[in-house]
């Protein structure tokens, strides 16, 4: 028995340290399940402990082998369904398919409605997540779903730092709210990168709307993937006179292809994500901080598990 009765903490193999640390915040043991791969490539998952009327919560995120991961985390959660757990809460920190929350031509699937759709059948009961590339995609599901911000880990980490002519900049639109509320928390002033793209994984800047000229910028978004948005937003702030040493932050860097080698040459200050995914030594760089997610996260489960608010984390 745990010092928290019957809740249950388990991970799949996507992201074993933030497992780890979640376990330590909430002072529970992590549960015993044996996952492997038969030779023909099928998974198997099989639970090595009682979990019977338990609160089950299960941590798996989406990285580079989105599909595998998330097969794995349907087949775990069908294990412990079958297994007679009370309640199967998923914590999936980075959300895969996020960004096809929409048709943007004909003939396209929504595929982030899909794995909404495939979490439920396969039975999970709630769900736990951050920064959902849309908002919208909280209604795809037809489960509770909880959507935690990154919002308060980035902004203290940016509010240690006393920056005085800090401006807070949107990469579009779409992210202007965020980082409205981001400039509110620091006392900063806020600026907005119109941004169009002409087809997938690329994006052309047009022009900034508000002063950023001899000031310190802040870009905030919610994902950076392969980097090319990111860097353009940099150089269309210094050739509008913005400070030369500027600083990007996001929930989720991704950084895929070749975004690393880029972000080795870029000349940016920090580059400040949350490890809700995993950064061995292969995925780090000198410009590279990350912030932990777990105190987030545990703090989300433990109130969950209580039946206490969770919004009230973000008042």
């Amino acid at each position: 028995m745990t010092p928290l009765g019957d809740l249950r903490l388990f991970s799949g193999t996507s992201h074993p340290e933030l497992a780890k640390e979640l376990a330590k915040y909430l002072g529970v043991t992590l549960g015993k399940i044996k996952i492997s791969r038969f030779s023909g490539g099928e998974i198997y998952a099989r639970v090595e402990e009682n979990v019977r009327g338990q609160d089950i919560y299960v941590l798996q995120t989406c990285t580079e082998r989105v599909n595998e991961e998330l097969m794995e985390l349907f087949i775990m959660i069908d294990a412990f369904h079958r297994s007679s757990a009370e309640s199967i809460t998923v914590v999936i920190p980075h959300f895969g398919y996020a960004r096809q929350d929409k048709k943007s031509a004909s003939r396209e699937p929504i595929s982030a409605r899909l794995v909404a759709d495939l979490l439920t059948t396969a039975g999970a009961t709630r769900v736990i997540t951050m920064d959902l590339h849309a908002d919208q995609i909280q209604g795809f599901f037809a489960i509770p779903l909880d959507h935690l911000t990154a919002l308060p880990l980035i902004s203290n980490y940016f509010g240690a730092k006393k920056i005085k002519d800090l401006v807070v900049v949107a990469p579009d639109v779409g992210r202007a709210r965020v980082a409205k509320k981001m400039a509110d928390r620091l006392g900063a002033e806020l600026a907005i990168l119109h941004k169009r793209r002409p087809n997938h994984q690329q994006a052309e800047i047009t022009h900034v709307v508000g002063d950023v000229a001899g000031k310190t910028c802040a870009v905030v978004d919610d994902m950076i993937d392969t980097g090319g948005t990111i860097l353009r937003a940099t150089e269309t702030l210094k050739g509008n006179g913005a400070k030369p040493e500027i600083f990007v932050a996001a929930t989720h860097g991704i950084f895929s292809g070749e975004a690393i080698p880029l972000f080795q040459k870029a000349k940016i200050k920090e580059l400040v994500v949350c490890n809700t995914l995993p950064f061995p030594p292969t995925r780090q760089f000198k410009s590279l901080k990350v912030i932990s997610a777990a105190p987030l996260l545990g703090e989300a489960i433990l109130r969950s598990f209580e039946r206490r608010s969770i919004s009230s984390l973000f008042d």
